[in-house]
């Protein structure tokens, strides 16, 4: 899947990205929520970066997470300057610098996750990049906010093995439908 998502052209890319976003924000659940949990892509992902300016500018709160090495989860932050905030941690990818960003306390203020992985299906199954970052952090949730992945079409399958702990997705968004997931 990797290898398929990384010979996508990079005009192939820019024209999913750009629909991609723009089906994020037409997204009702989106549109309603006031408390968004974003990530900040790496390498041939799905970019967020587009749709997490948007999010600041359409006036939401914004949390981002950063890998704590501690406890080997992810802890949530405040953003609400990408600029200043933001710096290369984990794997290369952006994560809030601790010192310039307020933690937040209570998960369920989130209100919308947004949640990366390298391949779903129409179920609402969701692979990841093998840590189980995302499955521990939303254990932790009491609410669950909306679940929302955003990919290529091409990331999608029609099956993959799953774990008990594995969370799955309720919405997929990619550049060719918004899909209601079966989960």
């Amino acid at each position: 899947m990797l290898a398929q998502r990384a010979q996508f052209s990079d005009a192939q890319r820019d024209l999913a990205n750009a629909t991609i976003t723009q089906r994020l924000r037409d997204f009702p659940d989106y549109q309603q929520a006031h408390t968004v949990l974003a990530y900040m892509n790496f390498g041939t992902e799905c970019s967020t970066e587009m749709w997490v300016q948007h999010v600041l500018m359409d006036g939401k709160k914004l949390a981002l997470p950063r890998v704590n090495p501690a406890t080997k989860q992810l802890d949530l932050y405040w953003v609400n300057d990408l600029e200043n905030q933001l710096a290369a941690g984990s794997w290369g990818i952006l994560e809030p610098i601790v010192s310039r960003c307020e933690r937040l306390t209570h998960l369920n203020e989130v209100e919308l996750a947004l949640l990366p992985g390298v391949a779903f299906t129409r179920e609402g199954a969701r692979l990841g990049y093998g840590g189980g970052f995302y499955d521990k952090l939303l254990a932790r949730f009491t609410y669950r906010p909306t679940l929302v992945a955003a990919a290529f079409a091409l990331q999608i399958v029609t099956e993959m093995p799953q774990e008990v702990t594995d969370v799955k997705v309720e919405w997929l968004i990619t550049e060719q439908e918004t899909l209601r997931c079966a989960a």
